[in-house]
């Protein structure tokens, strides 16, 4: 009997009718009501249809027990709970339907009792553990779908089913190999769809030999080896082998699978030449995908572009294609196109707009030049970044959802009405170009925006208002560089949605707005490099979300102790305040609170970036830009283990705080260019990870504490000079590799790397390795002459390389000068952009030097003033090398532009951006 609710719980009277055999209740709505356990009372009970009812709590075990159920469809009752109970040899289970439900827990041994059993759907479920090998024994299975749960272990052998037509197990957590396991009886096989597991091993030839096999799926796994297969089936329509190992050329009998409609072979490790033109032998070819191969596809033009199959969708991305293929012009029935990552010069090709059905066109990463021809009105994403395109911007498509046009050469200003054709679009990106003008207000029209990039242009004005209104959708605004203006409005909204405020490098002044505390969800927040005059905005610490925070080279003054316990940023992983006009102390409470720089065991690297919801490959790639090791460095991407402490070229004064050596994951730390005084604390011993100090121009005093030389055993950049030191520098470990530079202007320290020698009985203390080296007046002297020899070697080098350096000027710049480009390429393949900065009065300082070795001692004091006063005079300039676009940008850069002697008091030393 089929019965018709509408809504509402099942009703109790259905239990007085347990002489039913068949019950169907299914698509109905009993309001998450649970299923009652009277149904295991039906003794006659053949089959019970309950799916899609909204159905909710725990299905009761006894039903399953029911001797003559053979039917249960419980599926597409995403509330319902249940795991499967142990089974009776008798069961008469022929059906068991468990998809898109809450069901979980293992699958027991027992399944294997249900000889009867022919189908199973266990799909997107919650089931764990391994699967059974007793369900081998399942002779008269015809379906089998468990995929979308958290299966684990070795795939059984399913050989004995001879009428098995359909086995998808993808998307779980299989492990183990597919070789040994018996597929050529599977005759009647028509799907198998393992992927998205972790299996491994080779992918067996016998798959290529079921007669019936339609789809075979394989993606998302570790298979490797070479992929070589006989054809004897030709009905097979779907091969997705992606993403794997796979490696070797793409084998030739791919081309005898003459019913092949979908070929995928994308992110594996195929090589070799692939002749594009050969798949006009796949007469029903659809869909093509060689992505992400070490593959060179070649294509040789043809006047018969009609013999092409009709394809919908094609990919060769990072295919070394050096040309755009013109079969394309007759294919009407394209969809989406992926020529990305390649070798395309010229000119995009006319006959592009003549694709009519043409919903996807990326073709970014090229070398395609000139202005844009029309393009499709169907196009719903569009990325042609990272080419040379000119001109003035195109006209957009209207439907278009994504839209990247970033880095080329486009020159225009953003056209007043570029709103209209943003109405659908979710990200937008026109950065590094060339464009010109004020922002459009139109763009305000973008209601679904959720990124929105102008970054690195040369737009002027000032941010249009409406933005502000934009921020309760909008996830990333980034205008930084660009020659924006005026103050920032007050108008954040009270559902500020923001992740990334970037406006870094523009001309901004006033204040940091007070409603942009509303902005709870802020991860970046970067306001660098403009003119913006205000207090600490102490105001932003119950934004627990941030992540990085950068004010430097601005105007800002007062302290930036916001005071008391409650101070929060948990996650702030890099702060940068240098180049203010900050006073005070360091805060000491307001450490505690940032965990994040404390917990260095952190359990996989991440990256600061935005997905965009509704295209799971795209997203925004948060950048900024700090001074690692001296240098200006551009973070392309931001990892959340990297953690930067930057306060520099300010006027803080006191102590460096104990506390400091609570954040164990401190990387960079730069205290230098301010006032602060009284002894480096031996705490930062502490910071085990870090890789760069910097408390250089203080006024500290004391010896250089022995901790730092043995423990941090990852630092490579030191700068403790022009101080107060006194006493023996440690020795061992990383201070062994440091330089005079590390420690100049401390008149009272001694010992190597200076010149100047400890007095008698202030020889320097020896690090814990040293100290582990336990000496004896009774050792054995014996002599090794491997190691002299070897040792005398290495010294005749090091002098034939070293003395010219040291005395060869011109040899030293030739050496300089290489270590330079070597960074310059080295840096961008690990995503770092290298700024190699060269003081504009090196020279002078060199002579600076060399009169003060000449003078008397009496003149020492005066020569000393003077070295001090030109220290806070100088400037650098730096240079960026931009690999993609093969040219080097020039980038003044002023550091601690006209700051006082360290001898002056906090009140009258001053530094800017």
């Amino acid at each position: 009997m089929r019965f018709h609710v509408s809504q509402g719980p099942l009703n109790s009277s259905l239990q007085k009718l347990r002489s039913l055999s068949i019950i169907r209740l299914d698509n109905n709505n009993f309001s998450a009501a649970p299923v009652p356990e009277f149904f295991a009372e039906f003794r006659n009970l053949t089959t019970l249809r309950l799916s899609s009812c909204e159905l909710n709590g725990t299905f009761p075990e006894k039903i399953f027990q029911v001797l003559t159920l053979q039917t249960l469809d419980l599926s597409n009752n995403e509330l319902l709970q249940g795991s499967l109970p142990e089974f009776l040899p008798s069961g008469s289970f022929q059906s068991l339907q468990l998809s898109v439900t809450s069901f979980s827990g293992t699958l027991p041994d027992s399944i294997g009792n249900l000889k009867m059993l022919s189908r199973i759907d266990l799909s997107s479920c919650s089931f764990h553990g391994s699967i059974p090998t007793s369900m081998a024994n399942l002779v008269q299975l015809v379906y089998l779908d468990m995929s979308f749960n958290n299966f684990t272990g070795p795939i059984p052998s399913f050989s004995m089913a001879k009428n098995l037509t359909e086995i998808n197990l993808s998307r779980n957590h299989l492990t183990g190999k597919i070789d040994s396991l018996i597929w050529k009886d599977l005759l009647k096989l028509v799907n198998l769809d393992l992927g998205n597991n972790s299996l491994e091993g080779n992918i067996p030839d016998s798959l290529f030999s079921l007669p019936s096999l339609q789809i075979l799926r394989l993606s998302n796994n570790q298979f490797s080896g070479r992929l070589e297969f006989h054809v004897s089936s030709h009905l097979l329509n779907t091969l997705d082998l992606s993403s794997n190992n796979l490696e070797g050329p793409v084998p030739m009998s791919v081309f005898e699978l003459r019913n092949l409609k979908i070929l995928s072979l994308s992110s594996n490790n195929f090589s070799g030449s692939f002749q594009l033109n050969k798949i006009q032998q796949l007469r029903n070819l659809s869909n093509l995908d060689l992505s992400y191969n070490s593959l060179s596809i070649e294509y040789i033009e043809t006047s018969s572009s009609s013999s092409f199959p009709q394809i919908s969708t094609l990919k060769l991305a990072s295919c070394k294609l050096k040309t755009c293929p013109d079969f394309l012009i007759n294919q009407s029935k394209l969809t989406m196109l992926d020529l990305s990552n390649n070798e395309i010069p010229g000119k995009i090709p006319n006959w592009i707009q003549n694709l009519t059905d043409l919903l996807y066109l990326n073709l970014s990463y090229n070398h395609l030049e000139g202005p844009l021809p029309n393009l499709p009105s169907t196009l719903t994403i569009l990325d042609l970044h990272f080419n040379q395109l000119q001109g003035q911007l195109p006209t957009l498509p209207p439907s278009a959802t994504y839209l990247d046009l970033s880095w080329n050469n486009f020159s225009s200003v953003i056209p007043a009405g570029i709103g209209s054709s943003l109405t659908v679009t979710y990200f937008l990106s026109l950065s590094n170009n060339k464009l010109s003008g004020s922002i459009p207000v139109s763009i305000c029209n973008a209601k679904y925006l959720q990124v929105l990039d102008l970054h690195n242009n040369s737009l002027n004005g000032t941010i249009p208002q409406c933005f502000y209104g934009m921020t309760e959708t909008l996830g990333v605004l980034d205008l930084r560089r660009n020659k924006l203006g005026g103050n920032l409005s007050d108008s954040f909204p009270v559902n500020c949605g923001l992740l990334t405020l970037n406006l870094n490098g523009n001309l901004l002044e006033g204040a940091v707005p007070m409603s942009l505390g509303n902005c709870k969800s802020l991860e970046v927040l970067d306001l660098g490099n403009n003119k913006i005059k205000d207090a600490f905005p102490c105001y932003l610490k119950n934004i627990s979300s941030l992540h990085v925070l950068i004010l430097r080279s601005n105007q800002f003054y007062g302290s930036i102790d916001c005071g008391g316990p409650n101070t929060s940023w948990p996650m702030l992983q890099i702060i940068d305040l240098a180049s203010n006009n900050f006073t005070g102390q360091l805060p000491r409470e307001s450490i505690f609170a940032w965990k994040a720089m404390m917990d260095h065991a952190q359990s996989r690297i991440q990256y600061l970036q935005f997905g965009i919801l509704q295209f799971s490959q795209n997203y925004y790639q948060d950048m900024i830009r700090v001074t690692v090791k001296g240098l200006d460095v551009e973070l392309v991407r931001i990892l959340t283990l990297f953690t930067s402490i930057d306060v520099s070229c300010n006027n803080l004064n006191g102590t460096i705080p104990e506390e400091i050596g609570e954040l164990k994951s401190l990387r960079l730390l730069n205290f230098s260019h301010n006032a602060l005084t009284g002894n480096i604390p031996p705490s930062l011993g502490n910071l085990t990870q870090l890789e760069s100090l910097d408390l250089s121009s203080n006024n500290l005093t004391g010896e250089i504490p022995v901790q730092l030389a043995d423990s941090l055993t990852f630092l490579s950049f030191l700068k403790l000079s022009f101080n107060q030191l006194v006493g023996p520098i440690p020795q061992g470990r990383q201070f062994a590799t440091f330089t005079n530079d590390s420690y100049e202007g401390n008149r009272g320290l001694c010992g190597s790397p200076l010149v100047t020698k400890c007095p008698n009985g202030t020889a320097p203390p020896p690090s814990a390795t040293q100290k582990s080296e336990g000496t004896s007046s009774t050792t054995l002297i014996r002599f090794d002459w491997q190691f002299i020899l070897t040792g005398l070697g290495f010294g005749v080098g090091a002098a034939v390389v070293v003395a010219p350096l040291t005395f060869w000027e011109k040899g030293r710049k030739w050496h300089d000068d290489s270590i330079d480009k070597i960074l310059l390429v080295i840096l961008p393949m690990m995503g770092l952009s290298y700024a190699g900065c060269y003081n504009a009065k090196v020279e002078a300082e060199e002579d600076i030097e060399d009169e003060n070795t000449e003078d008397s001692e009496d003149d020492n004091d005066d020569d000393e003033m003077e070295d001090e006063e030109f220290r806070g005079q100088y400037c650098v300039i730096c240079s960026k090398l931009d690999i993609s676009r093969k040219r080097v940008i020039h980038n003044p850069m002023c550091a601690c532009h006209n700051s006082a002697p360290l001898s002056s008091s906090p009140s009258t030393s001053s530094s800017s951006s």
